[in-house]
Parts: structure tokens; C-alpha cells; sequence
């Protein structure tokens, strides 16, 4: 091994770390996906959250150690990348880890070893931090590595102290910085200076557990955590300044750059920074895709499309003007594929999806940076003219406008705050989210739902009661005995049909039995009905849900005394369980016709499995074409009618998805998995309940194929009889229409596009009326004007007049007064107010414009607007406002004309 420092790619880091550790008994594990299994976590945001159930002892390792190179996202600092040296959403950590294997000093020794021997760092420029009260890793570090005491220095609990969390497993670090000045020399040295160090290689000793009163008592099995920075490591070794210029980011770098017509070297320092956040944003989404992310207003899908945007907005101020995020990412594609091929396997969904976001949010940017500068230009003017200027507050964009911009236009807040902060100007965020809250109340259903969650209860008796059996699979009925009973939440030990009675008539009763035929809401398939019964008692169950280990059946006492204890027999609705059945294995058979016509790359990305009819949501950049839909409804008829028999076993998931059974994405699996296997047709992951041959189905039909989200699919069908229902209805629907138009069904076309023609000549003749009407109304206001100086002002409301009627009569009346100023007013509809202002060329040379005006006036109905100096158009939601709003609009024509 080399004693000199090695000029490395960063490829070859990677893979000298994982064979070092794996030529010292390391198991090398591939990285695990961005979705982490945790569901307390978005994205996986460190190397060691993959162990974090081993680490918390929830599950037993299969290797005493590992080593791996984990991708990961942070954005809690995506304000920082670009700016400074080390800040980056992806990154990846190199790791070694030991379950209660080697410790301490095994790891200092190795982490010592691979930095200086393998990698070649001058033990001089190597500068060790340690927990202050960690005397052992102390003593290691000084006499068995033979560090200097002047370059171990001792750090407190916030730097160098891990915990898992409030309660649980934790422990000392120990850290390795590499020195970029060693001729500072070593007093006071402080590694807080990032000019001077940077921190590489993090050594956490897990070696107690903490308990809800913060006591630390020795684990039994003590781990080890550790995580070298591949882009930090890279950067040292490569000898460049900062962690963009290395191999790993600097070629996207060098590609957006030349799709610019720019140097990265030669160029300003704003227009560096922008390119490195191209840089490091395209590597996440590039990753985020391949890991089956899509981008959306939620969760890890908004961090997706904000990463996304931001790509595109800093494309724009470097001076690309289309769509070019697509050139970028083949560069992180062919940069990244030796080390994660699925990036190169699934190449056309990440380019379909980073293409359709790119495309949709260029026209969100056009439209909203147009609004966004007219209501930049407001705040300065009204700034300017505020009576303390040049002492008046610090310009800010108000609440309002920043959520109308959000909410009318799709423009971001944070877009806005970005924009807007490279003009000097602040944002009202407090009020933005007042605006949103306010915006949530009005879209609130208006019912409520009550929670009727018994967990809580349930958590309480877990020790006393045994978890259900579910014997759906087998047996529609069995025997079983009341194990626990609730009303809204509450336990009971006894619950009359008469007590319920007398309550809210949507009051259920929620019954925990000790083994149950019921299926329980899961996988998307909703709960089963049917009854429990016994001496004197009937209970209609009308849903099952499954919380924790337990079946809770939701059902209504129609007759006796329910009590725990009680022996019952429950039994299903069996008609209910074959449609449910016959839907959820339709469902299977969609997703594999999909797959087999549509695109191979589908995967599933919800689903609903109902008595009547089912849902399948699935990931698609594209909306089927008709022809599509009538050849995958073909498809899964001729499996229906090929009978093919289902195969049902349970297996180690290992050996399930070895066999190739479909897992559904995020979705949580224990070891032993349980497979639905249609031969030659669908093998799936699924612990619903199915028919044993798809004969049973009877027939198929799509209702819908839809968009529900950006880059997601919806399609709506139903099998078996629920097929006939459809058709009966739609049968009855077209004979009515055919009565009523005394036409044959197939002559119902051409009879309602004759129709419709008609309908949109009247809808334009009635429109022409319209607009002379408004023009009629208007003429009589000219009797109103009134002269100031050399203009006249017209301000008027014109009762029940459209938007383009009254821009119509507010031209006309401008052109009959020729020099002055016309402002009018209507309320078209309820809770809608239409505004117009049209001013002469003489109105604009006093300073006034159009635009901004009657969006200023807008406000006080609680709406907005602009348009061009001499004419524009607003509205608003308040219509008591409106003579308010014409009151001020005289008021400030007055003033500004006098």
C-alpha cells in the first residue's frame, strides 16, 4: 500500500473502501433505496438508517459486519448548495459497520489505516476529535495510532455524541478532519474553521442505551457506526477546492455550462453558483426517479419536483431559455450507472418524468415570474411613495400576493422568496400561511369524520389478549369468542342493542374476537361484511379493520346483549367476499396486462378492491390511448376465459422475488411473504383474498382511465356481475335519451353533435347581446363623468355584466371621453367581482397605470389582477367590497388627476 496520497477517481475511492473492508471479513451490501423502511423518515438521510432496526435491536443481523456505499438526500440546507465548499442534497457515505463484533479500537486502527495507507494522507495534516469523556478512544488514538495530543482534540456531546433518539441505543464519536494549512500550526486549533479542516471520516461508538430519565447503562452487544463522505474524500484526494469540482459533479457541471454557451472557470461567482446546484440537484433527481420517487405536491414527491424546479429556474439564470435538464441528467446517468445500474435501467422513466416537470414548470415560470415582477414593481412603487421613504420599512411581498401566486398561478412560495430575495424584496410567509389555512377551512368537507381507532385501548390490553386468527382464507364461518368490545373507542365490558339506540345514529359498535373469517382492510382490498350472532344476539358487521395484531369488526347490535366472553359465530357475506375476490384478482390481472402492452416499467401505485368494482393507480408519464384500453381489456378477458388455476404458497421473500413476484413499492414485508401466482400470467406479493381460477371472474370492463397527479394514472372497472349492473344502467341511460329525442340508440351521436352546434351559435348570439347590452348601460354613464383639470373620470358599477362585456363598454367609454380615466365595476355571479380600468396615454403620464391600479383596488374584495398601462382587468371573491373598491378607485383618481 501506498504511503503518498493518491490521486483517485472517485469510482475508484468507492471501491477501495469496500474491498479494504471486505478483505477484513465485511459483508459488502448494496445501497439501499432513498425510500427508507423507516416510516419515521422521508428519505434515507444517512448511511447507517438502513441498520437503524439492528442498532435498535427490532432485528437480528445476518453479518456480524458490513460495509456499503449509501446514497442519500438532505435538503434541510438546500439554501447552502452551491454557496458553500461541502453542502449537497445527494451524497454518499462510505460505512463500516460491526454487530457486536470488533469496537473501538479495531475501528480507530482500520480508520486510520485506509486514510493514510490506502488513500495515502499525510499523517501530519490528520487532525482526530473525541467525546470530552471518552478517555479510552482518547488513550487509543494517542498511544497505540501515536497522534500528537496537540492534534486529538476533545469535543462535547452536541458535536460528538450520537443518539438514536430520546430513548435508546447511543455513544461517543470519534472523527477524523484533514488539514488544509498544517503550517497555521497546532495551537488552538479549532475545527470549526472550515477554511482550515474538513471533517471526513466519523467514527460512532454505539456502547450504551439511554433511558427516559437520560441514565446511560453499557449495551450488551456494543456496534459500530461509521461514515466516510465519499465527495469530502474525493475532493482531498483530487486536490480541488471545493466538492463540486470533483469527477463525481463537475462533468454535469461542465454540460449545463456548455448548453449555455458559458465557462464554469471564467464565470462570475452567481453564475458558478448556479451551476453547481444544477450539478448536485440533477444527481438527486436522477436517483430519487430511479428509486421509483415521483415528483408531486407531497412527501418525498415535493421534494422531487422542488429539486426539479430549482434545476430549471438556475438554468434560466444562466441564460438557457428551453428545456435542457435531460442533456444534464445523461451525464449523471453514464456517471453513476457502474456503481447503481438501475439509473441506466430505468433511463426512460427518469427522462419521461424529468421532462414532462421540466416542460409543465417552464410555463408556471413564464407566467408567474410576469406576475411576480408586476408585483415586485407595486411594492417598490408603493415604497416610493410611502411618506417616510427613504426610511419606509424594508419592501416585502404581502401574504396575499404570494398566495395568490402559489394558489392561481402554481408559483411556488419558496420560488417567490428566491426571486424575490435577488431583488432585495422579503416575503410575508406568516401571512401565506394564514392565506393557506384560510384556503384549507373553505375546502373542508362539510361533514366530519370521527375516529373511531380503538389502538389506544388495544395497546393497553395487548398483554391480556391474544392476537386474532384469521381464517379467511379457508373457512366463510367459524365459532370464536368476544375477546374485547369498544363504543367510539371507549372499552365496554358488555354493549346492548338497546344502549346504542338511544346514542347518535352513527354510533358502531367495535368488536375484537379471538379468531375471525373476516378479511380486515388491507393491500387495498376493504373489509368483508356480514354478521356475528349467537344466543339472542345479531350483529351486522359493515367493516373490518386491522389495528396492530387485531381484527376490530365495526358492526351494529340489531338484537341482544353483547359481553366479553361471549362464544359467537361469525360469518361472512359470501356473495360480498366472491365480487371482492373476483375484483381483487382483476386487479392483479390489469397490472400484468399493463405491463405486457403498455410499458414494462409500470409499476403500481395504489388501488382500491371494493364489492362493486375496483381502482388501480399506477405510475405513467403518459394517459393510455383508446386503442391501448380496448387491447388490455382484451387481454385480461382472454385470461379469464383461458382459466388459468392460482397457485398460492407462502415463501421466503428472498425466494418470492427471486421467482420474479411484483412487490408493490413502500410497502413493508415480513421474511415469509405470501405469493398469488397465476402461471404464465401474474405472480404477485399479496395477502388478500382471491379466486382459485380466473374463470371465476367472469368478465372485465374498463370505466375510466384517467390523470389523478402529475405522472400518475388512475383506471376504474369492474368484473363479474357487477359488469351487468354497469351495463344495465348505461342500457337504461341510452333508451331514455333515444325516447326523448325519438331517435334509434345509434342515431344518438349525430342527434346531440346537431345539438351542440346549435347550442354554441345561441351561447354566441346570446354573448353578442350581452356586450351591447353592457354597451347600452354604459352610455348612460357619460352623463356621469366628471372633469378635472384637462381629464374626465367615469367611475361606475354595471349590474350583471360579464368580464369581456364590461372591458368592452369601458373601451367604448374611454374612446367617447377621449382624455381621462374609466373604472368599472360588476358582480357577474355570486361571490364574483369583474373590475376594469382603462386610462388615455395623458392618465399614464401622470404616473398611472392601468395594471397596477385596479390590481391595487382589487384587494379590497379580496382579489388581484394587472394587465398593460392603458387597459387591464381584475376580480375578487367579495362582492360587498365592491362599492368600497369604486369609492377608493374615485377617491385616488381624484387625487391623482386634480
Amino acid at each position: 500500500m501506498s504511503s503518498n496520497p493518491q490521486h483517485l477517481s472517485g469510482n475508484e475511492i468507492r471501491t477501495r473502501f469496500l474491498d479494504f473492508y471486505a478483505q477484513r471479513g465485511h459483508q459488502i451490501l448494496a445501497s439501499a433505496s432513498l425510500v427508507p423502511e423507516d416510516p419515521t423518515v422521508l428519505l434515507t438521510i444517512a448511511g447507517m438508517l438502513p441498520f437503524k432496526p439492528i442498532f435498535l435491536g427490532q432485528r437480528t443481523p445476518e453479518f456480524k459486519r458490513a460495509t456499503t456505499s449509501q446514497k442519500c438526500i438532505r435538503t434541510n440546507d438546500i439554501e447552502n448548495v452551491g454557496r458553500t465548499k461541502r453542502h449537497q442534497t445527494f451524497f454518499e457515505m462510505l460505512g463500516n459497520f460491526s454487530f457486536g463484533d470488533y469496537f473501538k479500537e479495531q475501528a480507530i486502527a482500520w480508520g486510520w489505516e485506509i486514510s493514510t495507507e490506502v488513500f495515502g494522507l499525510p499523517k501530519e495534516r490528520l487532525v482526530v476529535s473525541v467525546f470530552e469523556e471518552d478517555d479510552e478512544a482518547y488513550a487509543i488514538w494517542r498511544d497505540q495510532i501515536g497522534v500528537p495530543e496537540a492534534r486529538i482534540k476533545r469535543m462535547g456531546a452536541d458535536d460528538n455524541f450520537w443518539v438514536s433518539g430520546p430513548t435508546g441505543p447511543c455513544g461517543p464519536c470519534s472523527e477524523i478532519y484533514y488539514d488544509f494549512h498544517p503550517e497555521r500550526g497546532d495551537d488552538n486549533i479549532d475545527l470549526e474553521d472550515d477554511t482550515r479542516f474538513i471533517e471526513f471520516y466519523n467514527l460512532v461508538f454505539m456502547q450504551y442505551n439511554r433511558d427516559a430519565s437520560g441514565n446511560l447503562t453499557p449495551l450488551q452487544n456494543k456496534n459500530i457506526d461509521t461514515g466516510m463522505g465519499l465527495e469530502r474524500i474525493t475532493q482531498i484526494l483530487q486536490q480541488v477546492p471545493n466538492n463540486y469540482e470533483t469527477d463525481l459533479i463537475f462533468p454535469i457541471i461542465e454540460t449545463a455550462a456548455k448548453i449555455a454557451g458559458i465557462e464554469y472557470h471564467s464565470s462570475d461567482e452567481n453564475t458558478k453558483v448556479s451551476l453547481k446546484v444544477i450539478g448536485d440537484h440533477v444527481r438527486s433527481v436522477v436517483h430519487m426517479i430511479a428509486d421509483e420517487i415521483r415528483a408531486s405536491n407531497v412527501g418525498r414527491g415535493y421534494v422531487l419536483r422542488r429539486l426539479i424546479r430549482r434545476v430549471v429556474r438556475h438554468g434560466r439564470l444562466i441564460g438557457i431559455s428551453g428545456e435542457f435538464i435531460n442533456q444534464v441528467a445523461e451525464t449523471a446517468i453514464a456517471l453513476s450507472e457502474s456503481a447503481y445500474p438501475n439509473v441506466r435501467k430505468r433511463e426512460t422513466t427518469i427522462k419521461a418524468e424529468l421532462q414532462r416537470e421540466e416542460a409543465n414548470f417552464l410555463k408556471t415560470l413564464d407566467r408567474g415570474e410576469k406576475l411576480l415582477q408586476e408585483v415586485i414593481e407595486e411594492v417598490f412603487y408603493s415604497l416610493e411613495h410611502d411618506p417616510l421613504y427613504p426610511y419606509a420599512p424594508h419592501p416585502i411581498i404581502s401574504g396575499l400576493d404570494a398566495f395568490t401566486l402559489y394558489d392561481t398561478y402554481g408559483f411556488p412560495l419558496e420560488l417567490t422568496q428566491e426571486i424575490a430575495g435577488e431583488k432585495g424584496v422579503g416575503v410575508d410567509v406568516e401571512g401565506f400561511n394564514a392565506e393557506m389555512q384560510k384556503q384549507r377551512i373553505r375546502a373542508k368537507e362539510a361533514h366530519e369524520t370521527i375516529d373511531l381507532t380503538v389502538q389506544g385501548s388495544l395497546d393497553k390490553l395487548a398483554e391480556h389478549i391474544q392476537a386474532t386468527e384469521f381464517l379467511g382464507y379457508t373457512q366463510p364461518t367459524t365459532t370464536a369468542k368476544i375477546v374485547a368490545l369498544f363504543v367510539n373507542g371507549i372499552y365496554q365490558e358488555e354493549v346492548s342493542a338497546n344502549e346504542l339506540a338511544v346514542m347518535e345514529a352513527m354510533t358502531t359498535v367495535q368488536i375484537v374476537l379471538d379468531k375471525t373469517p373476516f378479511y380486515a382492510e388491507s393491500g387495498g382490498q376493504i373489509g368483508d361484511r356480514g354478521y356475528i350472532s349467537g344466543d339472542g344476539i345479531v350483529v351486522q358487521v359493515e367493516d373490518v379493520k386491522k389495528e396492530s395484531d387485531f381484527f376490530v369488526h365495526f358492526g351494529r347490535i340489531q338484537r341482544g346483549t353483547l359481553r366479553v366472553g361471549d362464544n359467537v359465530t361469525a360469518q361472512i357475506d359470501r356473495a360480498g367476499r366472491r365480487r371482492a375476490q373476483a375484483n381483487h384478482t382483476a386487479t392483479h390481472l390489469l397490472q400484468a396486462a399493463l405491463k405486457t402492452i403498455v410499458d414494462n416499467g409500470i409499476s403500481q401505485a395504489g388501488s382500491l378492491v371494493s364489492f362493486d368494482r375496483l381502482r388501480f393507480d399506477f405510475n405513467s408519464p403518459r394517459g393510455l390511448t383508446a386503442e391501448e384500453i380496448q387491447q388490455v381489456e382484451e387481454q385480461i378477458n382472454t385470461w379469464i376465459a383461458e382459466a388459468h388455476s392460482a397457485k398460492i404458497e407462502v415463501l421466503p421473500l428472498a425466494e418470492a422475488k427471486a421467482r420474479g413476484a411484483v412487490a408493490m413499492f413502500g410497502e413493508k414485508y415480513g421474511d415469509e411473504v405470501r405469493v398469488i401466482d397465476f402461471p404464465g400470467v401474474s405472480m404477485e406479493l399479496c395477502g388478500g383474498t382471491h379466486v382459485s381460477n380466473t374463470a371465476e371472474i367472469g368478465v372485465f370492463k374498463i370505466i375510466s382511465e384517467a390523470g389523478v397527479a402529475s405522472g400518475v394514472r388512475r383506471i376504474e372497472a369492474v368484473s363479474g356481475l357487477a359488469v351487468l349492473d354497469y351495463l344495465n344502467v348505461r342500457d337504461k341511460v341510452v333508451k331514455d335519451l333515444s325516447d326523448r329525442f325519438k331517435v334509434k340508440p345509434e342515431e344518438l351521436p349525430e342527434r346531440i353533435t346537431t345539438l351542440q352546434n346549435e347550442l354554441r351559435t345561441t351561447e354566441k348570439q346570446l354573448e353578442t347581446l350581452k356586450g351591447q347590452l353592457a354597451i347600452a348601460k354604459s352610455d348612460s354613464l357619460l352623463q356621469t363623468a366628471e372633469t378635472f383639470g384637462d381629464h374626465k373620470i367615469i367611475v361606475a358599477q354595471l349590474e350583471g355584466v360579464d368580464p369581456e362585456s364590461l372591458k368592452s363598454a369601458a373601451e367604448r367609454l374611454l374612446q367617447k371621453i377621449g382624455n381621462g380615466a374609466v373604472v368599472l365595476g360588476s358582480v357577474p355571479e355570486a361571490d364574483k367581482v369583474s373590475l376594469v380600468a382603462a386610462f388615455s396615454p395623458e392618465v399614464n403620464k401622470k404616473g398611472l397605470q392601468a395594471g397596477k391600479f385596479i390590481g391595487a383596488i382589487a384587494k379590497i374584495c379580496g382579489g388581484g389582477g394587472g394587465g398593460r398601462p392603458n387597459l387591464a382587468q381584475a376580480g375578487g371573491r367579495d362582492a360587498s367590497k365592491l362599492p368600497a373598491a369604486l369609492e377608493q378607485a374615485q377617491s385616488d383618481l381624484n387625487s391623482a388627476l386634480s
